[in-house]
């Protein structure tokens, strides 16, 4: 009955490890193809500014030097907007890959559990059972 329970165990903590893979993983290849709909979003990075009410709190130097650095940042992300689309490829293989190897440790966490079980019912059980009264018969 216990075998029976903790494989129960295993297989319901399997199918859950396969459902959040693949949910997890039609997310992110939907966000990645779509990336590349964002393809200049990144090019008005140097035209923001800090809001009215924290001007005055922020040294213009600073408020300066932070604007430069986001126009610098602007061509790398266009870039990497770009290239996300053919990232999808290899996102369905690192999927793949981290599910099995999650799958491998579900599986041997069963195997454990199954172990330990027979562990306890070989220390356990050996006091009740169809041969327990048999040792004091023989006296």
């Amino acid at each position: 009955m216990f075998y029976a329970l903790s494989w129960l165990f295993v297989v319901a903590l399997l199918a859950l490890w396969s459902l959040a893979a693949w949910a997890l993983h039609s997310v992110a290849v939907w966000t990645v193809s779509n990336a590349g709909a964002l393809t200049g979003a990144a090019s008005g990075a140097g035209k923001i500014t800090l809001p009215d009410w924290l001007a005055p709190w922020v040294p213009p130097e600073v408020a300066q030097w932070a604007s430069q650095l986001m126009a610098g940042f602007a061509p790398f992300v266009d870039g990497l907007l770009q290239a996300a689309p053919a990232l999808a490829g290899g996102l369905t293989v690192a999927t793949w890959v981290i599910w099995g190897i999650g799958s491998v440790l579900l599986v041997l966490l069963g195997a454990g559990l199954h172990l330990l079980i027979a562990l306890w019912r070989r220390r356990g059980g050996s006091g009740s059972g169809p041969g327990a009264g048999s040792s004091l018969a023989a006296v």
